[in-house]
């Protein structure tokens, strides 16, 4: 069995992709739920899978009705696609959090100054 450079790419960053998802799902970062973490696992787990095996998609491409051997393209531009997908979802995941963030901050600040000095509450009780 002959293993290709584009082989080799795809099995790199499917497990890039599953080690940080593995990674924020079990520290419990904020946004990442099961189904979030499982949806991983299935995309880039079955991009390397195919990557490993890649006469597997024959049995599902003749299913289809889909002939010739053209893995390789799509499989690449479904990767592509994939990676800026969730690096866009993660992008803006960090910008709602940032926001959210911001509007508790500005919040507070506003509800303090509002706050007249002899109502404020004393620390030494």
């Amino acid at each position: 069995m002959k293993i290709h450079l584009y082989q080799i790419i795809i099995i790199c960053i499917s497990s890039v992709m599953l080690f940080q998802g593995a990674r924020e799902f079990f520290k419990r970062e904020t946004g990442q739920t099961f189904l979030k973490f499982a949806v991983r696992v299935i995309v880039w787990g079955g991009m390397g899978v195919v990557a490993v095996y890649p006469n597997s998609t024959m049995h599902f491409a003749k299913l289809i009705g889909i002939e010739g051997n053209i893995n390789a393209v799509i499989l690449t531009g479904f990767l592509l696609v994939f990676l800026l997908i969730f690096k866009l979802l993660s992008a803006i995941e960090k910008i709602e959090q940032n926001i959210s963030e911001l509007t508790r901050k500005e919040a507070l600040s506003h509800l303090q100054e509002q706050v007249p000095p002899d109502e404020k509450p004393d620390d030494g009780q």
